[in-house]
């Protein structure tokens, strides 16, 4: 008896088409999304992106913004030192392990990478504080990497869309992956954080103004 060939896994409920079709939606809407957390370079972009957890990116840029006119190298910041960072960024949530996290990964960009932020997802995960979706964002928006960092904006929309059903972030990045057209994933990642985060809200998505609506699969759409 021939063996029976494993069903080919579905990493969406939308069809290529109604795929095809948000994602152009979304670059006629905004053809250069950009990220909303303040820097200067790379180095303060990965500060950024470590101080954002659990925190708002206003809330970041409120304090980081006078940060950065000073401090935007690992150098300036490992002296600059914990204590005086923590004072700077004592608004932001958890400032305290933050602050020790920044100056412990300033420190080894120093000594590892010659003071400069790697390219490498490995190298970039192995810093203190820098877990996936941090270095996801830092390859994206440094680098230009086509990555997908999955917040808590773009995992409810993935999955209350159908375009990316996940029970983990990771399990929704990989779905992501295989079903963003090519030519549309440099930007996906901005698109569909920025749409969750204002449009297609926790409480009470704004249906009525989405650019999207006409593809999305979820069952309690406003008016």
């Amino acid at each position: 008896m021939a063996n029976k060939k494993a069903p080919r896994r579905r990493y969406s409920r939308l069809s290529k088409e109604a795929i095809r079709g948000m994602f152009d939606a979304f670059h006629e809407h905004d053809p250069e999304p950009k990220g909303e957390l303040h820097s200067v370079n790379d180095f303060t972009l990965l500060v950024a992106v470590v101080l954002s957890a659990q925190a708002t990116d206003a809330g970041v840029n409120r304090a980081t913004r006078p940060l950065f006119e000073t401090v935007d190298t690992p150098e300036k910041m490992v002296t600059l030192g914990e204590d005086r960072l923590r004072e700077a960024i004592k608004t932001i949530g958890l400032f305290r392990n933050k602050a020790k996290n920044v100056i412990a990964l300033s420190r080894a960009l120093i000594e590892q990478h010659d003071g400069k932020v790697p390219r490498d997802r490995d190298a970039l995960e192995a810093l203190p504080g820098v877990g996936r979706k941090t270095a996801n964002v830092v390859l994206n928006i440094a680098f230009g990497q086509p990555t997908i960092a999955v917040d808590t904006h773009l995992f409810r929309l993935a999955n209350r869309t159908g375009l990316a059903p996940g029970k983990t972030p990771l399990a929704v990045e990989t779905a992501l992956e295989k079903v963003i057209p090519e030519d549309r994933k440099l930007h996906a990642h901005h698109w569909l954080i920025l749409h969750g985060r204002y449009v297609c809200k926790a409480r009470k998505p704004l249906c009525g103004i989405c650019i999207i609506r006409d593809f999305c699969l979820f069952d309690g759409k406003t008016s």
